[in-house]
């Protein structure tokens, strides 16, 4: 009687079975990268647009002060009937010391009233960091653990929200805002949202 035969697959196919796992690996980064790594970061999309911005009160930055007077933290009722562009910084991210002479000019334009939101960030160094560029903010509200910005939808500092006059988030941009991007990309949705409420 012949014993039943046990066929152990061949080398050959035993080889290709190996590097199934890496092609596969292979295919979903190409796929990434193509998707996410080659577009514009300042387009990801936000579920928060369209929605009311959110409704949670940040404490005022200690000691910061305009003209002798405490520069009040964030009250969820200021997006009503203004628009407002809302910034989230810190004075540890590199790319906020970039933006931070464009937000200051941006912050000179009445038709609308800048907001920051500070993050994760040390007081007297958020102190510093409005000192050395000029505080363009009529209000900071500080985000000391962070929950707020996840409230907000935050990827990362910095981030630029449009809120519309109805209290309504009607842009986001992930990232700076450069020289290249505040004309092209950031004006324009912020005279959209002016002439919307109008």
């Amino acid at each position: 009687m012949s014993e039943p035969s046990t066929s152990s697959p061949s080398p050959r196919r035993r080889s290709w079975l190996m590097t199934l796992p890496l092609v596969a690996f292979a295919a979903l980064a190409a796929l990434f990268w193509f998707r996410l790594g080659n577009s514009d970061p300042s387009r990801i999309p936000s579920a928060l647009i369209g929605h009311p911005a959110p409704q949670t009160a940040l404490p005022p930055l200690a000691g910061l002060t305009n003209s002798g007077v405490q520069v009040p933290g964030l009250d969820p009722a200021v997006f009503k009937g203004k628009v407002s562009v809302v910034n989230v910084w810190a004075s540890w991210c590199v790319p906020c010391h970039d933006e931070a002479p464009l937000l200051t000019e941006l912050g000179r334009d009445k038709r609308l009233q800048l907001i920051g939101i500070n993050y994760k960030d040390a007081a007297d160094n958020a102190r510093r960091f409005l000192g050395r560029y000029g505080n363009p903010f009529g209000i900071v509200g500080v985000d000391d653990n962070g929950r707020a910005s996840i409230e907000w939808g935050v990827y990362g500092v910095p981030e630029t929200f449009i809120v519309g006059r109805e209290g309504t988030i009607v842009y986001k941009m992930v990232g700076p805002v450069t020289p290249a991007n505040i004309d092209t990309v950031l004006m324009v949705e912020i005279d959209k949202a002016l002439k919307a409420g109008s």
